[in-house]
């Protein structure tokens, strides 16, 4: 169903286009949520953004049409990093821009700062007022074990791990095979496995 709608869209049907944002939304929503800093959580709604991701994306569509891209879905992560990339500025200013120099250009540039992102997520399921109050001592355990593996293997786990792509996509998104891609992506769990055992 899909692989027809993406076809005609790539054919010039642009009228295919808010179905084909309607399949791909629940993983963007997933992908967004992900990535938003924690600091705009509060004023910055999931589906507000996702909602930008559509117009932006809307107005993008001769980018996609005209392109060479491996598949719509992709295309459509491009542009959401944009958008989150635009809206931490808008938010942050010039902190954000901080970040994202700090960020590897080639890896993980319109996104900001991995790591971060992944030591948040892991934690961010600690409610009660003892894991409360160890949470920023277990954000930075968890963010000093990311940021020793290389920043290759932190975006394997994040792509996998929180924004759910499979391991051929991930693969496309970095440029390398899909085995190295499993690879990395066991590895990067596996150098975790003691610190998650903690907060599980």
């Amino acid at each position: 169903m899909s692989d027809d709608l993406e076809q005609r869209l790539a054919e010039g049907d642009t009228t295919v286009f808010g179905e084909l944002f309607t399949i791909h939304r629940p993983r963007l929503w997933q992908i967004i949520h992900f990535r938003i800093n924690d600091k705009i959580r509060g004023r910055v709604d999931t589906d507000d953004v996702v909602q930008e991701v559509f117009l932006d994306a809307e107005k993008r569509l001769r980018h996609y049409i005209d392109g060479d891209f491996p598949s719509f879905f992709l295309w459509l992560r491009l542009v959401t990093g944009q958008t989150v990339s635009n809206i931490h500025r808008t938010h942050l200013g010039a902190e954000s821009r901080s970040v994202l120099r700090e960020a590897s250009a080639a890896v993980s540039g319109l996104w900001g700062k991995t790591s971060l992102c992944l030591s948040q997520r892991f934690v961010a399921h600690l409610t009660s007022p003892s894991q409360v109050a160890v949470k920023s001592e277990l954000i930075d355990e968890v963010r000093q074990a990311i940021e020793n593996m290389s920043e290759m293997d932190q975006e394997v786990l994040a792509l996998r791990h929180f924004e759910e792509l499979t391991n051929q996509e991930v693969a496309i998104e970095l440029s390398i095979q899909p085995k190295a891609a499993s690879i990395r992506y066991m590895r990067a769990l596996e150098r975790l496995r003691g610190v998650l055992a903690i907060i599980d």
